[in-house]
């Protein structure tokens, strides 16, 4: 069928083209040529990603989630429930952030991905990166097909200068460097096609394509809930680059309402519930908590909207100069704001300009008012306005928004630059952006190689997030265990609990962070204080059996260190006896009971001990020798006798091993 011609098809603006094409424009005249330079880029950007490990929330999705490592037999899992589910594996923890999630398209992906290659990052790393190539690309051929009608031969121009700055902008690192942003990627993919397949209904006329548009749009809904905005997005891309008619757009308009429709419905059915619930009093999931004392109560209207608009000020802020870039903007890397900081006001100012700069210029159909309509409501939906979303604000936020940026700037530089004859001068604003921003892109990437590497790189940067000073405190802690020097393990024990401490001021309630510095005091031998920490863990959840396995560790050696080293024998026991309270059946804090008892004379105490000792570890030579030895000391030369022979018929070694200590 013949396209159908301008005259029925653009608004009635004017054309831009030129006679004689540029040879830049004669290349980008082949989409093939255009999307291949797209591919390529994309690779060159993030080929240093594909030996990485799995990062941050990949548990989450992958490596700890029940389903997705059930391969294909774990999709009706992913379907069923809520997207946590699979990661917590029980009731009511999948619901922690507000509202709950479901995105199980991702997941699909992924399960389908683990049948495959197994659990193998390279793999997913490499489809991550094909996965974003395809969204560059969808992106090109999109505002291709959406600018052609006004810009003629300069909107591949356009066109093809977004989806460079796009794919190169280094806010994106988050989204593709960690495996779990896919759902980010897919679902702005999906968003796309959507757009690219209304608009080749309006060009057939063929109801066909509004119909796959329809089902494009519900696969991107399961991707991810942000793909509603998408819902104004492409009646306003209609509006302000093609003749837009109440009757021809009422088919794609009620397909997309359909596909939404139905998406919200089966959402409600899995989450329970149509719309958000009240945020959590836990400060990692619910930022907009203040101290009083040492509980949390919800920030004041005021504090909580200007805190707000602060975070919406840093994401422009982000898209000019990303720089410093950080995975982690939990409380309270953004402080609690008011009215009167400078940040705030200059966040004010800069929307109410683009809400002027929109108004004024709505009737033109202006390009770069559009622009600013599409970065406003596609951050809409992760905004914290009109609901929350767990944290201050993220990177991966600003995936689906910066595709505004991007497209607004290369109008400028094409309409401004380019099309006034200056195209060395544009080819150097370009290269120039592409440049640093691939630098940036590149060494960021780096960053996300480990979780190791992450969070003891990015807590320079988030210095006032508890959550990733607990993160980092942990990684440290693991350094120091795998160190054999004395004075390096000593430094990273420091440094661990430097952080954790740190954690605990902002939020005093942590748990985890109170388990660890419990850690931190155990391995440097500060058995005093590495109880002090258990216990106020228990404190705040009295059923935290990491916690109380723990605290009977720190009993027990706290018990041994004042026995064996400071003679110390009434706080040996006194230890020793709530060692035993948590750890009933550990033969060390058996074995020093008895010994500490036999020391102290109570003679039938220890061999009760050593007794219970020998029933743990009935193989070991040395539970029944410290058997015969409690009973010699007793009094009861006979079992003495018996014990020790049975001790020497297990090991003949022992009594000779026993003298020499």
């Amino acid at each position: 069928m013949a396209k159908p011609s301008r005259k029925t098809a653009a608004e009635a603006i004017p054309v831009h083209s030129t006679n004689v094409l540029h040879p830049f424009l004669s290349f980008l005249q082949s989409s093939r040529n255009a999307s291949i330079a797209l591919l390529l880029f994309c690779f060159l950007l993030y080929g240093n990603t594909l030996g990485h490990d799995y990062t941050q929330d990949d548990a989450i999705v992958i490596t700890d989630n029940m389903f997705t490592q059930q391969g294909v037999q774990g999709i009706p899992g992913i379907l069923k429930y809520d997207t946590f589910f699979g990661f917590f594996k029980e009731e009511g923890k999948a619901n922690l952030v507000a509202g709950g999630r479901y995105r199980p398209f991702t997941l699909v992906i992924f399960a389908i991905e683990y049948e495959l290659f197994g659990l193998n990052p390279f793999a997913f790393h490499l489809l991550t990166v094909l996965w974003y190539a395809a969204c560059v690309i969808a992106l090109y051929l999109c505002l291709l097909a959406l600018l052609k009608f006004r810009f003629g031969d300069t909107s591949s121009l356009i066109a093809f200068s977004a989806a460079l700055l796009f794919a190169a902008h280094p806010i994106h690192t988050e989204a593709v460097a960690n495996v779990k942003g896919r759902d980010e990627i897919i679902c702005l993919l999906l968003s796309l096609l959507s757009l690219r397949l209304v608009l080749k209904g309006m060009d057939t006329q063929k109801i066909f394509w509004y119909f796959l548009a329809g089902i494009t749009f519900f696969l991107g809904l399961l991707s991810k809930e942000n793909a509603i905005t998408f819902m104004a997005i492409i009646p306003l891309s209609i509006l302000f680059f093609r003749k837009f008619q109440w009757k021809s757009a009422i088919i794609p308009i009620g397909m997309l309402s359909a596909a939404t429709f139905i998406f919200l419905l089966i959402r409600a059915q899995v989450l329970g519930q149509w719309f958000g619930s009240e945020p959590p009093m836990e400060l990692l999931n619910n930022p907009f908590l203040k101290l009083a004392g040492d509980t949390f109560v919800p920030m004041n209207l005021s504090e909580k909207m200007a805190t707000i608009t602060y975070t919406l000020g840093r994401y422009i802020q982000l898209l000019l100069f990303p720089h410093p870039l950080t995975h982690d903007y939990y409380p309270r890397h953004i402080a609690m704001m008011s009215w009167s900081q400078p940040g705030v006001l200059a966040s004010v100012a800069l929307y109410i300009a683009m809400g002027i700069f929109i108004f004024l210029k709505w009737k033109s159909r202006s390009d770069y008012a559009f622009c600013l309509i599409y970065f406003i409501a596609t951050l809409s939906i992760v905004s914290n306005v009109f609901f929350p979303v767990g944290t201050n604000m993220s990177e991966r936020f600003l995936f689906m928004p910066s595709v505004g940026f991007s497209l607004l700037t290369a109008y400028w530089m094409t309409t401004e630059v380019w099309n006034k004859g200056k195209q060395n001068i544009f080819f150097g604003i370009l290269l120039t952006l592409l440049g640093l921003y691939s630098l940036k892109t590149i060494t960021r990437n780096n960053v996300w190689e480990s979780n190791s590497k992450l969070f003891t790189s990015d807590v320079e940067i988030s210095k006032n997030s508890a959550k990733l000073l607990n993160a980092a405190g942990a990684e440290k802690l693991i350094f120091a265990n795998n160190e054999e020097d004395a004075a390096k393990k000593s430094e990273w024990i420091a440094a661990a609990k430097a952080h954790l401490e740190k954690a605990i001021s902002i939020h005093p309630q942590y748990l985890n962070a109170w388990l660890l510095l419990g850690n931190a005091y155990f391995y440097n031998e500060e058995y005093d204080k590495a109880i002090e920490s258990y216990l106020k863990t228990l404190s705040i959840n009295p059923n935290y059996e990491d916690a109380k396995g723990n605290l009977g560790k720190a009993y027990r050696e706290g018990g041994k260190m004042y026995g064996e080293k400071m003679g110390n024998l009434e706080k040996a026991l006194q230890y020793l006896n709530e060692a035993i309270r948590y750890l009933p059946d550990d033969y060390e804090t058996l074995r020093l009971l008895g010994v500490a008892n036999g020391v102290g004379g109570n003679h039938t105490l220890a061999i009760e001990y050593f007794e219970k000792a020998t029933s743990v570890q009935p193989d070991l030579a040395d539970a029944w020798l410290n058997l015969g030895t409690a009973y010699f000391s007793a009094g009861d030369v006979e079992k003495g006798n018996y014990f020790y022979a049975k001790a020497k018929e297990m090991d003949p070694a022992v009594m000779e091993r026993n003298q020499r200590k």
